[in-house]
């Protein structure tokens, strides 16, 4: 049930005005039972000071491409009311038009462009009046008898209001239908939402609860009377048989739908999502359409369902499944755009954005993790929308043409171009190992500012965990993810992986970083000593390759891998013949994963670094005192003779190597594998030769 969140002690903290706006939006949008993301719209009208100081009646409405939910104060626009109000004498008015025309209306040109519905605001009489998308409402709304149902729940007290895109004559209509029925409190568009409105900011936000939840009580009450989708066909697998199977499919989903643009992937096993999937009514009811306008850019029309039997079935039929079905489903769409384009329209990605798999639950795509999370948001809402709807009568939904001219509406796509531009590790993810260390972090750093999530992996789980934190504060939420994880285990490399695929839906680049050192004579190199480095710099550099390796067969859309060898991997270190041993081992695996990978398009390079101190666990270690020592000097000299042996004068910093990290990663790179990069300040001793 909706909750009545509105506190009247913080409200009354509030200036009248634009701040209660923002608090009745936010408490609007917190409940996504009750506005969509990125759905709905407030506004409000009052008096403001225009650019001469003299008053004029406005309305801030929402700006387009914000979120109720956290929309703040300079997402609003004001509009003059003046200006607008002679629009009412109009018959007709295009799309275009309106934008301009609204443009010319703005107080501030600073403002952003007013939503879509501004003129539904407009053209009401209210004050205060709020546009929202209620599960309950719209399951009304997209009932084929949702007319009769709404005069059975509330008489004489709504307008309802055929289907048409949102615009001007949408909004006319609605302010011809108030007008025309004193008794209105509420209007119901048909397959799209709910408009309510109030006097005070409170009293908008009161009667929009209020009709909310008598409708849900009377919708509640039908669902309860019937069985859900026709009642259960198949059973869920357990959670542990589901991610297993999971780990193992969505590189192969990732693989199919980003042959034009990589997507990032996540799963959901809501209660509700695995009631639906493993329903008898899935396979029809989930073709029939979008429960709702504004889910179409995010869902697309219809979402991808898969006929698996989980009971019967095996992993190999379900990959089989998977791959026809995401192409098929590309096919139609791809069929879909034809039938309907207009010209100057472009097709964005066709393949699905919603995958239902039955036992399983549903697996979402997207050009990141939030775009990915939105459209399994908004298919929560759709689910909960085809439950009321076919308790009450049947689902209905906006046809083929209405789908598409919502879908490639202009006034909808500008909501997507205020994203920021991709940058060039946009809809990638990168694994790095040893993530918590000086190179590690650096390399984990860029690449999120250059778009990618990342996940860390490090024996240090405490350090990567404060790097995620970090991370995740700066540049938003899920961008990376922190594993613990011993390079020399096959297991937990395995189980890092999976939590990787689980989190994103594959990777596309790894960092092979992890690392230790150790340095003695070779007279006194222990057996222990020499297998550590074997163990770690070899054993576990292999084990991360090959796994990284069988990921992206699996994916088939390539990958890159960067291995982090040394100046020790072309030059004999002196008291270090364990490190510098393993360290050559490493230069020459990736070339044998690099002569291996390019038939797959995989691709695997090497930087070698010299003497990065800083931020690294291995030169705080005991390293430090034995490699002075082969040296002849204190410690704390180290930094000093690295640099003077350079030809180019220079330290060596985790940002350096980073660079080069990141070079290889990129498209700037892309005709490149078995490379090596020294990043040492030229040390001639180790000049590739």
């Amino acid at each position: 049930m909706v909750e009545n969140l509105w506190n009247t002690n913080q409200a009354e903290q509030l200036d009248s005005g634009l701040q209660e706006l923002v608090y009745r939006s936010n408490l609007l949008g917190a409940d996504r039972s009750v506005c969509n993301f990125g759905g709905g719209n407030t506004s409000m009208k009052t008096v403001e000071k225009d650019f001469r100081g003299k008053d004029v009646d406005v309305m801030w409405v929402k700006g387009s491409g914000s979120d109720l939910a956290t929309m703040k104060e300079q997402n609003f626009t004001a509009l003059r009311l003046d200006d607008i109000q002679p629009l009412l004498e109009r018959e007709e008015m295009s799309d275009e038009e309106m934008v301009e025309y609204l443009g010319h209306c703005m107080i501030n040109h600073r403002h952003p462009r007013s939503s879509i519905e501004t003129l539904l605001h407009a053209f009401l009489p209210f004050k205060h009046v709020d546009h929202t998308h209620p599960d309950a409402i719209i399951s009304i709304c997209c009932a084929d008898n949702g007319k009769q149902i709404a005069e059975e729940l509330f008489g004489d007290r709504f307008v309802w209001v055929p289907y048409i895109r949102p615009g001007f004559t949408l909004s006319k209509m609605i302010a011809e239908g108030v007008a025309n029925n004193p008794q209105a409190e509420l209007v119901l568009m048909e397959k799209h939402g709910l408009v309510t409105w109030g006097e005070t900011s409170g009293e908008a936000y009161e009667q929009t609860i209020k009709v909310i939840q008598e409708a849900e009580l009377f919708v509640h009450d039908k669902v309860e009377k019937v069985s859900a989708f026709n009642g259960e066909k198949y059973s869920s697998l357990s959670e542990s048989e589901a991610e297993k199977l999971l780990a193992k499919v969505m590189p192969v989903i990732r693989g199919s739908v980003s042959d034009e643009k990589k997507m990032l992937l996540t799963c959901d096993r809501g209660e509700d999502v695995m009631e639906f999937v493993n329903s008898h009514d899935a396979p029809g009811l989930s073709q029939v359409g979008a429960a709702c306008p504004d889910h179409l850019v995010h869902t697309k029309r219809v979402p991808l369902y898969v006929d698996w039997n989980p009971q019967e079935e095996h992993e190999e039929q379900l990959v089989e499944k998977l791959q026809s079905g995401i192409e098929a489903f590309k096919e139609e769409y791809r069929a879909y755009f034809e039938r309907n384009k207009k010209e100057g329209d472009q097709m964005v990605e066709p393949a699905p954005r919603v995958v239902l798999i039955p036992g399983i639950g549903m697996v979402n795509t997207g050009k990141d993790v939030k775009n990915s999370r939105v459209s399994g948001a908004l298919y929560h809402r759709a689910i909960a929308v085809m439950k009321g709807a076919a308790a009450l009568g049947s689902f209905v939904s906006l046809n083929e043409q209405e789908s598409y001219q919502v879908e490639y509406w202009p006034l909808e796509l500008y909501k997507l171009s205020l994203a920021p531009p991709e940058a060039e590790f946009s809809r990638h993810i990168a694994f790095v190992t040893g993530g918590a260390g000086g190179i590690g972090s650096a390399a984990c750093r860029r690449f999120v500012q250059d778009g990618a999530h990342v996940v860390i992996a490090d024996l240090n789980i405490e350090g990567a965990e404060k790097l995620a934190a970090e991370i995740n504060e700066e540049f938003g939420v899920d961008r990376a993810l922190a594993v613990k994880m011993d390079v020399t285990k096959e297991e937990e490399v395995e189980e890092a992986f999976a939590k990787t695929v689980l989190a994103y839906g594959g990777l596309d680049t790894i960092v092979n970083n992890a690392g230790l050192a150790t340095s003695s004579p070779i007279s006194e190199t222990t057996l222990k000593e020499w297998n550590l480095n074997m163990n770690v710099l070899g054993t576990g550099y292999f084990l991360v390759g090959r796994e990284a390796f069988r990921k992206m067969e699996q994916q088939g859309i390539g990958g890159s891998m960067v291995f982090i060898g040394s100046k020790n991997s072309v030059y004999a270190g002196k008291n270090a013949s364990a490190y510098s041993s393993v360290k050559a081992l490493e230069a020459h695996l990736a070339r044998c994963l690099a002569a291996e990978g390019g038939q797959h398009g995989i691709r695997v390079n090497s930087v070698l670094p010299d003497a990065v101190l800083q931020g690294s666990a291995i030169w705080n270690s005991s390293w430090r005192n034995e490699r002075a020592a082969a040296y002849g000097i204190d410690p704390d000299e180290l930094e000093e003779h690295y640099r003077k042996r350079t030809t180019l004068q220079v330290n060596i910093y985790p940002e350096d190597i980073a660079d080069s990290i990141a070079f290889f990663a990129s498209s700037h790179s892309e005709k490149t594998t078995g490379c090596m990069i020294t990043v040492d300040g030229g040390v001639p001793a180790a000049f590739t030769r």
